[in-house]
């Protein structure tokens, strides 16, 4: 259910560790909905979600759950986050930076036979976007599917800055600011952006 157990798991942790913490849930809504919910929740124990917008069809996850229909930026310590769920990832004009975040966190649950997509759209969603990205990949098993993990920090340039290869690793990194808005200014690739609108 909506503020159930987990994420009342998300905002303990966030309370005792002093951290903001991020996760994605299946969640029912109040009048029966099904929604993949992303959990940004700050120290304070305060939190925002962001619905996933891109449902995965070929394992019937569109056939269950609705989608979500608002991007997500929200704003810690100074930085921007644009919250992306897993399949997310695939579709770069919603993820496209309009100048409003400077980094993207995605939590995924991406099968080991396409880690070569999960680890090539990470570094182009960074590269594209001229922006971090924070990708946590599930490792482990279910009955029929590995989860290789390969969650990476990646830097504006797509560079790999910290990479877990196999299982479940804690990765840190520094983010720099002026490094990026300095990259930004001297490589202006945004200003050449093609205009878009979304549509329903």
């Amino acid at each position: 259910p909506e503020g159930g157990p987990v994420a009342g798991a998300l905002r303990g942790w966030a309370l005792r560790y002093g951290r903001a913490i991020a996760g994605s849930v299946a969640v029912r809504e109040a009048d029966g909905t099904l929604r993949n919910r992303m959990y940004f929740v700050r120290p304070s124990g305060e939190a925002e979600w962001y619905d996933k917008r891109h449902l995965f069809r070929p394992g019937g996850e569109a056939a269950a759950y609705a989608p979500g229909s608002e991007r997500r930026v929200v704003h810690y310590r100074g930085w921007r986050l644009l919250l992306l769920v897993c399949y997310d990832l695939r579709f770069p004009v919603w993820s496209r930076c309009r100048g409003d975040y400077d980094a993207i966190v995605c939590c995924a649950a991406w099968p080991a036979p396409r880690r070569a997509a999960w680890r090539t759209l990470v570094r182009a969603r960074a590269i594209e976007n001229q922006c971090y990205v924070a990708a946590v990949n599930r490792a482990g098993a279910d009955p029929g599917i590995v989860y290789a993990g390969d969650s990476a920090l990646v830097d504006f340039r797509g560079e790999t800055t910290a990479e877990a290869r196999c299982g479940v690793q804690t990765l840190t990194a520094t983010w720099d600011r002026e490094a990026l808005e300095a990259f930004r200014a001297r490589f202006p690739a945004w200003r050449d952006a093609d205009g878009f609108r979304l549509e329903g």
